[in-house]
């Protein structure tokens, strides 16, 4: 069986079928530096096609993002807080249980760890919030599980117990994704409402963190941090049949491969020697330190709307 590429993205999977899907709404908006598209799965059958459940998927796309200008991560930052601050549960009395999933031993994979590291946590001051920020201050916790090789356990089964036993009112998991596209490596945000599975980015299924599972709305934001091999090789492939794929040379000839045939080509290469390789950019460490800056601050910001980050910081430390 010749393998695709995978994609975590929701938009990503839209983009790869031609003309409207039945069950499927996508809609955009467009800003000076970043775009925002919103993919809505209403039915099985689309849910099916796309290999996606059925929910809501917000993608922020910011192709200048790797350029380290900090007016725009603020501004990214509050773009995430304001469609994350859509889907959750209204009311200063909601608790929040904010789950950092991924390996912190693997950069690649630490950013949901990173974003815990910077979440104002506030469950354990509910007795002693200070006068200046009563009323304004959500109960927030939150946990880095680890991944199933590192602690034995599901990942989704700790998280059961944690809600089973603290009983919050909704579930923020951050996680590394997976993209199809090289160019949204580390430049794009998904925030949906359909929750997560741990391990999908590289083709495992195993325990959902999900509203089905745990009976609580979970909300998933994520980010690519790797691309699969083949989808590096297939768009060189892509881009050396249209600049040398003239006239009766092997290149035309290769160039008329159907989508079926070129993959089976690109697999005869790969399989071999690195099979189903992930790839990352080499500055992954400094890229997941921002992004991890970037997204705590849009996840603060939303569950703290009425409320200065930096004034409560300095109370509470």
């Amino acid at each position: 069986m010749v393998s695709e590429p995978r994609t975590d993205l929701a938009i990503e999977a839209r983009e790869g079928y031609l003309g409207d899907i039945p069950g499927v709404e996508v809609t955009e908006q467009r800003y000076r530096h970043y775009s925002i598209s919103c993919v809505t799965i209403t039915n099985s059958e689309a849910s099916a096609g796309l290999k996606k459940p059925q929910g809501k998927y917000i993608t922020i796309d910011v192709p200048q993002l790797r350029s380290r200008e900090r007016e725009l991560e603020s501004e990214i930052s509050g773009a995430i807080a304001r469609e994350l601050g859509k889907m959750l549960p209204q009311g200063t009395d909601v608790e929040v249980l904010v789950v950092g999933l991924g390996n912190w031993n693997a950069t690649p994979d630490a950013l949901g760890p990173r974003v815990v590291e910077e979440i104002l946590i506030t469950r354990h001051l509910r007795d002693y919030v200070p006068r200046e920020l009563k009323g304004r201050l959500r109960s927030v916790c939150a946990i880095a599980p680890g991944v199933l090789g590192l602690t034995g356990i599901e990942t989704g089964e700790i998280i059961a117990g944690i809600v089973e036993r603290i009983k919050p009112d909704a579930i923020i998991a951050v996680d590394s994704l997976a993209a199809r596209t090289i160019t949204r490596i580390l430049s794009t945000i998904q925030i949906t409402d359909t929750g997560i599975h741990p391990g999908s980015g590289v083709g495992s299924k195993r325990f959902g963190i999900t509203q089905s599972t745990l009976g609580i709305p979970v909300i998933a934001i994520g980010v690519p941090t790797v691309v699969h091999a083949n989808t590096i090789v297939n768009d060189a492939f892509d881009v050396l049949m249209k600049r040398l794929g003239d006239g009766d040379s092997m290149y035309a000839k290769l160039g008329h491969l159907d989508a079926e045939e070129k993959r089976r080509l690109i697999n005869s290469l790969l399989s071999p020697t690195v099979g189903d390789l992930m790839v990352t950019p080499k500055e992954i460490d400094l890229y997941i330190d921002e992004m991890a800056t970037i997204v705590a601050g849009g996840i603060n910001a939303a569950l703290h709307p009425d409320l200065d980050i930096h004034q409560a910081l300095k109370y509470l430390n």
